[in-house]
């Protein structure tokens, strides 16, 4: 019977060795990555100069510039090693095609039935080692029967299982402190801050290659026993709770009975135990690579006319919508390459204001961009490429409420505006092209909000106003009229004199006092609807003064 075989890549010093292959080796020096944990900046990464300088992981930032005054420092971009891990990710695959990631600073790879195209297994890790060599990367390998077992041996083989500094330990400890506080150097000091926190990540060592980071076939219990139980993949609480109750190594706490172990400690921990022998099951998962959809036609014979090219466009325009509906997922933003005969490209992109598969509503758009391409002396390829994707879900309308717009549906299929948004959008731009969508406040000028059109759905059902509003509205005017809360006869305005005919108010409307709004701070309104005898009908307020002085206001026009 073949065992089960896994391989373990720790990468300690992945953000700092990432920026420094960005640079070509510019960085020679000391480097250190840096993140802000708890407002306060402190060391996520290093190099192997910042280490041989005493620093250590999780160490502030301002004690780092104190023990090594030439440091450079760099802000973590945790995107950017993300995308460097999934990069290694496909690297690896060389030796499996079982590869995930364990972030962020880590790859397994199922070896089952792998490891003897490499010459064995001291063999692969040797040619792993080789190869992150010449990448620029530090490395550590664990190798054993399951995942969890090849994860402890890849961080924490040849790492002594330490003390809390309680209890016993302390007693065992003190008479040799004063001693070895003396000849402690700073990068041992450095080591030992660092280990005493608990559940922290162990600081590299390097091991000779062989037995010490490969556990044989059956031997996982005696490869794992003399590690700390840290190496269980453990929080760093439950490490330190473990420690004091004087469990430090593996071997310690497999002995001790399971039943008590998870009352005491929860199932977690007995599951990480059964995971790392073997018990429980944790399989490699690898990660599926992303969806990729394009099409490409090679045309025998030269083109040039847009005939021609609309032509190329039918036969492959299917075909990607064929396979978008295969995955249920519609186009957003789609690229039509036309490479010529003298190895220039011409490049259109159209942006599609809905997920679409349709080629009788994706046609028209490509049709508008044809004349931006210049043919050269011919063109002898074309590439369509879906570059922007997005799932498409089933839309069912039930019910008498939405019977209208099942109606609608019924009559123009729910495409018309859609199909009219991309249109305007190839000319203009997705962009410029919004509508208004309600908003729950009783505040005139922010009753509604703008969005993008190509990116939300129209609002089905408006809150209806208490009284009518003005068709314009505008910042608020001042109008010269009487200095009380009563509406004057006659008003001037924009320089005009304006008699008043009829008037209906007042409606008050009081600030949203939970906002400080800049321009509500002239206090409550009593708003009133003004037709003046030249038949304007106007929107005016009297504000009663808060923090500014009182006076009257006009905000809109009627139609």
């Amino acid at each position: 019977m073949s065992h089960r075989r896994i391989l373990s890549l720790w990468f300690p010093r992945l953000g700092a060795e990432r920026i420094m292959r960005a640079k070509r080796g510019g960085m020679a020096g000391p480097l250190a990555v840096i993140e802000e944990l708890s407002n306060t900046q402190v060391i996520s990464a290093l190099n192997n100069a910042a280490v041989s300088e005493g620093l250590w992981v999780g160490q502030p930032v301002r004690d780092a510039h104190a023990m090594c005054g030439h440091l450079l420092t760099r802000s973590r971009n945790i995107p950017a090693e993300g995308a460097f891990l999934t990069a290694l990710q496909r690297w690896a695959g060389k030796y499996s095609p079982w590869v995930a990631e364990q972030a962020p600073d880590g790859l397994v790879i199922d070896l089952t039935g792998c490891a003897h195209l490499f010459g064995g297994e001291s063999g692969m890790l040797t040619q792993v080692e080789e190869d992150c060599t010449d990448m620029g990367l530090s490395v550590q390998l664990g190798m054993a029967d399951t995942l969890g077992a090849a994860w402890a041996l890849a961080r924490y083989a040849g790492v002594q299982a330490g003390s809390d500094r309680s209890g016993d330990a302390i007693s065992q400890e003190a008479r040799a402190t004063r001693a070895r506080a003396q000849k402690r150097t700073p990068k041992d000091s450095a080591k030992r801050r660092h280990w005493t926190r608990g559940g922290a990540a162990p600081q590299t060592v390097t091991l000779p290659h062989g037995v010490a980071r490969i556990a044989e076939p059956g031997q996982t219990y005696g490869a794992l026993a003399p590690l700390p139980v840290a190496a269980l993949r453990l929080e760093g609480t439950m490490v330190s709770q473990l420690n004091r109750l004087g469990l430090r190594q593996i071997g310690e706490l497999m002995d001790q009975p399971r039943a008590s172990l998870a009352r005491r400690f929860g199932r977690g921990l007995v599951m990480r135990l059964d995971q790392a022998m073997g018990s429980a099951p944790e399989p490699v998962s690898p990660g599926s690579a992303p969806d990729h959809f394009a099409v490409r036609l090679t045309l025998p014979e030269p083109i040039g006319l847009i005939d021609d090219l609309m032509a190329g466009v039918d036969r492959m325009l299917p075909r990607l919508c064929a396979r978008l509906e295969a995955r249920g997922k519609g186009v957003r933003s789609l690229r039509l390459e036309a490479h010529r005969t003298d190895q220039a490209a011409e490049v259109v992109v159209v942006g599609l204001a809905r997920p679409l598969r349709d080629p009788a509503r994706i046609r028209p758009l490509l049709e508008m961009k044809l004349d931006q391409i210049d043919a050269g002396f011919g063109i002898d390829m074309l590439r369509l490429e879906a570059l922007q994707v997005e799932p498409i879900h089933a839309r069912t309308v039930a019910g008498h409420v939405q019977a209208g717009a099942v109606a609608q549906q019924r009559a123009d299929g729910g495409t018309g505006l859609e199909d009219l948004i991309g249109r305007l959008g190839a000319r203009v731009g997705l962009e410029a092209i919004t509508r208004y969508h309600p908003v729950d406040t009783h505040i005139p000028e922010k009753t509604a909000k703008v969005l993008a059109a190509a990116w939300s759905e129209p609002a089905e059902n408006w809150p209806a106003a208490p009284q009518s509003r003005p068709l314009l509205l505008w910042p608020p005017e001042l109008v010269n009229a009487s200095d009380g809360p009563v509406l004057s006869v006659q008003f001037r305005w924009r320089g005009q004199d304006w008699q008043l005919a009829q008037a209906r108010g007042p409606e008050r409307i009081a600030p949203e006092w939970w906002l400080d709004d800049p321009n509500w701070r002239n206090g409550v309104r009593d708003y009133w609807v003004v037709v003046t005898s030249s038949g304007a009908r106007l929107w005016l307020f009297y504000a009663h003064g808060g923090g500014l002085s009182a006076g009257w206001f006009c905000q809109g026009s009627f139609a």
